[in-house]
């Protein structure tokens, strides 16, 4: 099953927002399980990544630098650790900060959006659907 997911897209002229097609073996039941799978194809992507720094990677595009050169910064995507990261404790922590309220998950189009809460609820994807992932940041400051 496909969906998008709506991913910050650092540096686009046109659109900051962009989706991303992600594919589920099987549509998600729960909040959880969504969680869980989209945590780990994000994982899998990202080890990935490192295992190709260190074979090498492709030289960026003429459009990849001047994208990057709007943000500010030009880099090329690899993970210089070369540690790759847990699945269970990626799970764990995506899990953890969900429940903390960290992020948000809305299902839908920008006409119809339902923002899903709790761990266990039911939720219903359908092929195609748009989900939003957004992270809460907190403000710090002083109070008078």
């Amino acid at each position: 099953m496909k969906v998008k997911v709506n991913l910050k897209q650092i540096g686009q002229r046109k659109q900051k927002i962009a989706p991303v097609d992600f594919e589920y073996p099987s549509p998600p039941k729960t909040v959880r399980e969504l969680i869980n799978l989209t945590v780990e194809q994000c994982v899998n992507a990202y080890n990935e990544r490192v295992r190709a720094g260190e074979n090498g990677e492709k030289p960026l595009t003429e459009q990849q630098i001047a994208d990057m050169s709007e943000v500010g910064k030009i880099a090329f995507g690899i993970n210089y650790g070369e540690k790759e990261q847990n699945m269970d404790k990626a799970r764990e922590n995506a899990l953890q900060s969900f429940e903390d309220g960290l992020y948000r998950i809305f299902i839908g189009d920008k006409e119809i959006e339902i923002e899903v809460e709790g761990l266990d609820t039911a939720i219903t994807l359908n092929e195609g659907d748009t989900l939003t992932f957004i992270k809460l940041t907190m403000l710090a400051g002083r109070m008078w």
